[in-house]
């Protein structure tokens, strides 16, 4: 059975490398992730990482009073290389071919960010993952998650998250709350969805470039959602203003 995308970008939180714990990286959690993302490699599919970094930045936040605003984002971008890192050495320990990709220069732990290199290391099979962001401050990795999949020509950015799709309000709080199994860009601005940030939202938009979000702690849903199957819900450029069931 032949897989629906040929190329995807990943994009998982810091937050979800916690697992169980209160911050830092869930050994447990990593390894299931990877093998999530192993799946997919054995499908053939080309897969691009972004990674956030709240499990280690927000572990800080308290003690980050008085620092400006771009000198924590620049702090998130390390705690970024940090979960890649991890990834990284999980993945090639399982005998994966990886390459991680810095879009801030720090040569002895990552080869620097350049699209067509990235291109060329995801043709050849590799995992690519893709660590510190844009590069810049006031940049969500959100935010560079959509723009590296544009410039990765990804056919999809799939976004792995603790619920099993976009819901009209939080079902970890709203047991009555609606999932969709289809929803438009324009749906999620306008009742704020926080599916990814504004900006994102509007450069995936642009680019027509549909999101998929699910839950990646249910064991083989990656590959599932791979194969075809109903899985999470897909963001795209069409209509849809009626919450579903699933």
């Amino acid at each position: 059975m032949e897989p629906r995308f040929e190329r995807i970008l990943l994009k998982l939180s810091g937050e979800a490398l916690m697992g169980e714990r209160d911050y830092g990286i869930d050994p447990a959690a990593l390894l299931s992730y990877a093998d999530e993302i192993i799946s997919a490699v054995e499908l053939g599919v080309q897969v691009g990482i972004v990674l956030g970094g709240g499990n280690i930045y927000r572990g800080v936040a308290a003690a980050a009073q008085g620092i400006h605003k771009a000198s924590g984002d620049q702090m998130g971008m390390l705690a970024t290389m940090i979960n890649s890192l991890a990834l990284q050495n999980i993945l090639e320990s399982k005998g994966v071919h990886t390459r991680l990709a810095s879009a801030i220069e720090m040569n002895q732990i990552a080869e620097p960010y350049i699209r067509r290199r990235a291109i060329r290391h995801l043709e050849k099979g590799r995992v690519v993952i893709m660590g510190a962001g844009t590069g810049h401050p006031y940049f969500t990795t959100d935010t560079a998650a959509a723009l590296r999949a544009v410039e990765i020509e990804a056919d999809v950015i799939i976004k792995g998250t603790r619920v099993d799709g976009v819901y009209d309000s939080d079902p970890e709080k709203n047991p009555e709350a609606f999932r969709f199994q289809e929803i438009s860009y324009l749906d999620v601005l306008q009742r704020d969805l926080r599916v990814m940030d504004l900006t994102a939202i509007t450069l995936c938009r642009e680019n027509k470039l549909p999101i998929i979000v699910f839950d990646i702690n249910t064991k083989g849903n990656l590959r599932r959602l791979l194969l075809g199957e109903a899985v999470g819900t897909i963001v795209s450029d069409f209509a849809m203003t009626t919450p579903m069931n699933s």
